[in-house]
């Protein structure tokens, strides 16, 4: 049998390590979730929040050729995105601290969003629109 001690540190450790475990999946935020639209519709929206040093990531389907604009908004006014072409090799928008961005997209396949904090933590609304 257990001593009182002995299974009161074992209850300390399994409540230490869900509360870091917990901790660590809250700061990892969205990791590559899709974006879809519904049936006849050309334009989505998602919402979330950032931890200050992590990032969110968003994954868009597109045809070359097809027209996207991406806007995001913050609560704090402290949200920016970086969109990658497929292969994430080429970066579509060239300056940092993007919040609005409209372009002809170079090449069929999935383009990656990447949500983040210019300071603090950033609660968002991004909508994307794809025309042909």
């Amino acid at each position: 049998m257990f001593s009182r001690n002995s299974l009161t540190c074992v209850l300390w450790l399994i409540l230490i390590s869900s509360v870091g475990a917990v901790s660590m999946t809250a700061q990892q935020g969205v990791v590559g979730r899709r974006i879809k639209f519904n049936r006849g519709s050309t334009s989505a929206s998602v919402e979330g929040a950032v931890v200050r040093s992590t990032r969110d990531t968003y994954i868009v389907a597109a045809r070359r050729g097809q027209t996207v604009t991406v806007r995001l908004s913050s609560l704090e006014d402290n949200a920016v995105f970086d969109i990658d072409a497929p292969g994430g090799k080429v970066r579509l928008n060239k300056t940092d601290d993007t919040t609005n961005w409209k372009g002809r997209l170079p090449a069929s396949g999935d383009y990656r969003i990447s949500i983040g904090a210019t300071r603090g933590n950033a609660t968002y609304t991004l909508a994307v629109a794809i025309e042909d």
